[in-house]
Formats: structure tokens, C-alpha cells, sequence
């Protein structure tokens, strides 16, 4: 018996999907999420195929009929329904692409109100980690396996929370299609599950907004306290070492013509030496307390002898001075400052985690390869710098993103 629009809209979902017909070859399938769909089955040179015809009620009962006999007369010409869609899917790709999808998407998005900030943010993550992977292909095309690839490339570099967003994104954008009958379902939901969990360890307050991070540069820039305190509160955002290596650092580490600070194994956590790039602002720094605590001794020595290194509190306490509380920012929430946003613009995973002394288990390996990645470690920090500086400058934002070599 042929279908009414009363009888779909009564029809409810079961347990498994079902299937009404409605006669030559169309039905609607019936899923036990509730989403209604057309299907067209025929048989052309022995072959019998199945097509989706969209989503009810976009597509009303009308309509699917009226698709059904112009499949028909395809049919009858001799031609395959099937192979003359995807030729007129190659025609239209370009609008039917999942980046030119996601574009109408983020506009309806930032049409409803999103912030500046957060449509800025959700575009650089969709034109760094998913439009040069899948962005030309056809959402239709598109499954689990290739939203699986997106996200483990931002995984694969340390990126674990961006992997998470680009799979939150991804999911809005497939929905967005699937209500409109350009895709059937969300493939992106499939791997919610896929991602590790955060790893549960203690977190020091840090600061990680570039807005927010504008701010607290140019508070330490107007810090009221004496030179080697301010230096040494100038001096942690552009290396980004632990706060005891800081405090413990001496003159006769500093290499000025060779730009590098090297830390001897003794004053390391992980007992390895370590090499610290310094960028042209980091030397300059050391420059200007140079003539005070140099050239020889600690350069951040204690208000009381210069036989000691400063108080391990006297970062955190600038910090408090500034208006920071040990909720929002500490000493040691300058690592996780450069750590964050240098494995969200891209820079190679192995030469952050480097730079941050995290040394691996293989201690042995850890004390021969001290100088691994140097070079591009080297590019990395002065990049970092400049970045910094056009954050509290206010202007035009220098490019953080990694940039490939060779």
C-alpha cells in the first residue's frame, strides 16, 4: 500500500531499523534514533543498487516520489542512477566540499553571536589542522577513518586538547550537513571515545590566553621592584626553564656569541645538561644586569649575599605583587605557557619537549643528546620572542606557526 504523510509521521522507531515501502523501488527507512530516510532500490544490467534520496521531512514524500521517477527515466534510457550521480557530485564537489560546508556552518555560527575571539580561534583551527587534510573532499565521501587521521596528526605532536576541540568542530560541522541532507551521519562522533584521557597530574596555575598573556607582559614590564628581580621576572617567559634553574643560574654558563645558556647536569631535575637558545631579547636582558651582578657569581643572586641565588619565592611573589594569585600564574606556569601554545602552532613535538628538559627514561641517551633539535630549537626560541613581543606591542600578531625547513 502506497505511503501518506500521516503514516510516516506515525511510524515510530524500534529497536533495530525497519523499513516501509512505498512501492517501485522507494521506502523509507525507519532508525531506532528516530531519523527517517529514503532509499531507492533498482536493478540496471543484472545489478541491483540501493541510493539514499535524503532525510525526512527535508525531503517530503512528494518530493521523494518525484526523485524516484526521475531515476526511473534515467532507467529507461539505459542509464545507471547511481553513475549519473557521481557525476554530478564531481560537477558540484566544490560546493559540496567539506571545507566550503564548513565555511557556511562558521558563518551561520558567528551570525548568532559568537565572539570575535572565539570565531578567530575556531577558523585558525579548522585552516591549521583540518582544511589541508580533508577540506577539498566531498563531506559525503568522508568516514570514521579519515576523521580518525585528523585528529591523531594534532595527537601526534602533543596537541591532545586541540585534537579534542578539532573533533568537537568537526562533529558541529557534520550535523550542520546532516540536517541540511548533504551527509547521512556524523562520523565524527564515532571517535569520541578514541582520544587518551587527560593524564592526571599536578597542574601549576599558568597563563595560556594570548589576550591574557598581553596583560601580564605588561605588567612585568611595569614591575616597580629592584633590577635583578625585574630581569630575572623578564627573563622566565623567554626561556621557559624551571624556577630553580633560573635563580641558580651563573655568569659562567652564558655564552653571549653563541647566543646559549648551558645549564651543567648538577642543576638539573632529570641529571642531564641542558642547552637554552637565547633569543636576541633574552640577551639583551642578561645584558642589562650584567653590569650589576656579572661578570662572574649568580646573575639573580639574594638581596642579602651574592653568595646565594635568590629566594625560590621570588618569582611567585613578584608575581603576587603584580596582582597574580597562585590560582592564576606562577613561576613555573611559564613552561606550560610556551608548551601550549608552541604544540598548537605546530612546532615539532620532540624539540619543545627538549626544550623543556623533560628527559626521556633512557637517562644515557638523555646525557649524549643534549643538543637534539638544537637548530631548530634555536629558531623555535627566537620565534617565541618575537611573538611575545608583538603580543604586548599590541600590533600586527607575528606568526607563530612552525615553519618547515629545507
Amino acid at each position: 500500500m502506497p505511503l501518506t504523510d500521516a503514516k510516516i509521521k506515525a511510524a515510530k522507531p524500534k529497536g533495530k531499523q525497519y523499513t516501509i515501502n512505498d512501492g517501485e523501488g522507494l521506502s523509507i527507512v525507519i532508525n531506532p534514533n528516530g531519523r527517517k530516510w529514503w532509499r531507492f532500490r533498482y536493478q540496471v544490467n543484472g545489478k541491483r543498487t540501493m541510493l539514499s534520496l535524503g532525510r525526512y521531512p527535508y525531503i517530503g514524500l512528494q518530493d521523494a516520489r518525484l526523485k524516484r521517477g526521475d531515476m526511473k527515466t534515467l532507467i529507461a534510457k539505459g542509464e545507471d542512477p547511481s553513475l549519473k550521480r557521481k557525476e554530478e557530485k564531481r560537477k558540484t564537489s566544490a560546493s559540496e566540499a567539506f571545507e566550503a560546508i564548513a565555511r557556511e556552518w562558521f558563518g551561520k555560527q558567528v551570525d548568532s553571536g559568537w565572539s570575535e575571539r572565539h570565531a578567530k580561534t575556531t577558523m585558525e583551527r579548522m585552516d591549521k589542522n583540518i582544511f589541508p587534510f580533508i577540506g577539498g573532499r566531498p563531506i559525503s565521501e568522508l568516514g570514521v577513518e579519515d576523521m580518525l587521521n585528523v585528529v591523531q596528526r594534532c595527537e601526534r605532536r602533543g596537541a591532545v586538547e586541540t585534537a579534542r576541540r578539532i573533533r568537537q568542530i568537526m562533529s558541529q560541522i557534520f550535523r550542520y550537513a546532516v540536517a541540511a541532507g548533504r551527509a547521512e551521519r556524523d562520523p565524527a562522533a564515532d571517535i569520541k571515545g578514541v582520544l587518551p584521557p587527560a593524564r592526571k597530574v599536578k597542574h601549576h596555575a599558568s597563563i595560556t590566553d594570548p589576550n591574557k598573556i598581553k596583560i601580564l607582559l605588561r605588567a612585568i614590564d611595569g614591575f616597580d621592584g629592584t633590577l635583578v628581580v625585574h630581569c630575572a621576572l623578564k627573563l622566565a617567559p623567554l626561556v621557559f626553564v624551571r624556577p630553580g634553574e633560573l635563580r641558580h643560574a651563573e655568569w659562567g654558563e652564558i655564552n653571549f656569541e653563541g647566543c646559549e645558556w648551558r645549564i651543567p647536569e648538577e642543576k638539573m631535575k632529570g641529571g642531564s645538561p641542558h642547552i637554552v637558545p637565547l633569543s636576541a631579547q633574552a640577551v639583551e636582558i642578561l645584558r642589562d644586569v650584567s653590569g650589576l651582578t656579572g661578570p662572574s657569581g649568580y646573575i639573580f643572586p639574594s638581596v642579602r649575599t651574592a653568595a646565594r641565588p635568590m629566594s625560590e619565592n621570588t618569582i611567585n611573589v613578584a608575581l603576587r605583587r603584580l596582582g597574580y594569585d597562585k590560582t592564576e600564574m606562577t613561576g613555573h606556569g611559564f613552561r606550560s605557557m610556551a608548551s601550549t601554545l608552541l604544540n598548537e602552532h605546530g612546532w615539532n613535538r620532540d624539540a619543545i619537549e627538549r626544550q623543556l628538559a623533560h628527559t626521556p627514561k633512557d637517562k644515557v641517551r638523555a646525557s649524549y643528546n643534549y643538543a637534539e633539535h638544537l637548530p631548530e630549537r634555536k629558531r623555535m626560541m627566537q620565534a617565541w620572542a618575537d611573538y611575545l613581543d608583538s603580543l604586548k606591542d599590541g600590533g600586527k600578531v607575528v606568526p607563530l606557526f612552525a615553519q618547515k625547513v629545507g
